[in-house]
């Protein structure tokens, strides 16, 4: 009965992943809510548990909604000062991508807007949009009325929807040049032509190489071209930092195009972009090793094409 019980969590693990990674940004702190959800479970009196699917749901997007509202998750990501964790494209946390609604879900951009939510506003909009869970699941899932999961994700769409201002959804291969173009213009010292290819309300957000205390934020065209061209601008001093003369590459993560600086076959900083009407609209820039975690796991089972510039 035991390995009956193990297989069928295993059978429901890759969705409470997707939907824990979406709830909490984090895909370390994903995998210990399933490893919890998965404790609670082998403790629980099964013969009491009807849908073993639902039970499972409730109790990981319960553990989820608890690390939300703990203290320290409330001052890691006081004021927007947090960044979400990349995952590469091909990762299972990314979970379902059938429809626009949930591949836009676990965009790094709508994972930032999230944490403009409630806890219950984020549930309700990642159980809905992502995974398609009727109100009244919701409602059981979270002991909420019907009514107020409605209302919930009303909400939680009018903020999301106004903080996007986005074209819809880029098409991958013309992201790709955009980006393509924009690193030829960053490592070249083309200012000019880098801004032409910001959008007029661009926006950037970096760690700081993984040092520094507070994100850095950058805003207006030019301000963003002169944080990027001084980023990408290779000097003796970086590259001690970085442990090397990284190559660049292209991939997707998060399903947007990102920059990847690779050591040895170790990532040691990424950019990932948002891209709308051909142009940049968002940078985010993340080197802090912990957050590069899983993405370099998947890097060293990845067969990457090849760099866009071979040696940094």
């Amino acid at each position: 009965m035991e390995s009956v019980a193990i297989d069928r969590f295993e059978a429901s693990r890759g969705r409470l992943a997707s939907l824990a990674y979406r709830l909490l940004g984090s895909a370390a702190d994903a995998e210990d809510a399933v490893q919890d959800t998965f404790l609670r479970w082998q403790a629980a009196d099964r013969k009491r548990v009807e849908v073993p699917e639902a039970w499972l749901t409730k109790v990981v997007t319960n553990l989820c909604l608890d690390r939300l509202r703990s203290a320290q998750a409330r001052h890691e990501r006081a004021a927007g000062d947090w960044l979400p964790e990349p995952l590469l494209e091909g990762d299972p946390m990314l979970g379902p991508a059938d429809t626009f609604e949930q591949r836009e879900s676990v965009s790094l951009a709508v994972l930032t807007l999230m944490e403009r939510l409630s806890p219950v506003e984020r549930a309700v909009y990642v159980l809905r949009e992502a995974f398609s869970y009727p109100h009244a699941e919701i409602a059981g899932i979270l002991d909420i009325t019907e009514s107020a999961s409605q209302q919930h994700v009303h909400r939680a769409r009018i903020r999301v929807a106004a903080e996007r201002h986005r074209s819809g959804e880029a098409d991958p291969a013309a992201a790709r040049r955009v980006v393509e173009e924009f690193l030829v213009a960053a490592t070249s010292g083309r200012t000019e032509r880098l801004v032409a290819l910001l959008t007029d309300d661009v926006t950037a957000v970096s760690d700081g190489a993984g040092l520094a205390r507070r994100l850095l934020r950058y805003r207006t065209r030019e301000r963003v071209a002169s944080y990027v061209r001084a980023g990408f601008k290779p000097t003796p001093a970086k590259r001690r930092l970085a442990g090397g003369s990284p190559a660049l590459h292209i991939a997707l993560v998060n399903g947007s195009p990102a920059v990847l600086a690779v050591i040895d076959g170790r990532i040691v900083g990424a950019v990932a972009f948002e891209i709308s009407d051909g142009k940049v609209a968002s940078l985010r820039g993340i080197a802090a090793a912990d957050r590069l975690a899983r993405l370099n796991t998947a890097w060293r089972q990845h067969a990457p094409d090849a760099p866009v510039i071979n040696a940094w």
